[in-house]
């Protein structure tokens, strides 16, 4: 069974805005790696419950969704998928704040750091 067979893609599932894939592909880029993809998990912990994970990921796991945004590939595993759907990734640039930030309207709170939802 190959790769491409144990996984799953779907049309409904994280966003990842053009801003946010440029600056994913910068980082792939100066890591010099073609073969890792974006992986977004969430994970029980912070103030709320539950907390993002973003990290780049060479792993192949069952069950995983993959979408594909201008040559960047985002991985979610099954477990995190349905707390992770309709979300949207973008890339903040300003003089106030630089970083990733998330959109998820699955989630129904979130702490003041802004590390955590429930």
């Amino acid at each position: 069974m190959s790769v491409s067979d144990e996984t799953t893609t779907v049309s409904d599932g994280i966003l990842l805005s053009d801003a946010a894939a440029s600056k994913v592909k910068a980082l792939l880029d100066q890591e010099g790696r073609d073969d890792l993809a974006l992986r977004v998990a969430v994970q029980p912990g912070g103030c709320s419950g539950l907390r993002y994970q973003l990290f780049f990921d060479e792993r192949s796991l069952d069950g995983d969704v993959v979408k594909e945004f201008g040559g960047v590939k985002v991985v979610t595993d099954r477990m995190s998928a349905p707390y992770l759907g309709g979300a949207s990734i973008d890339f903040v640039d300003t003089i106030e704040k630089q970083g990733f930030t998330i959109d998820n309207p699955n989630a129904t709170g979130s702490c003041a750091c802004g590390d955590s939802f429930s």
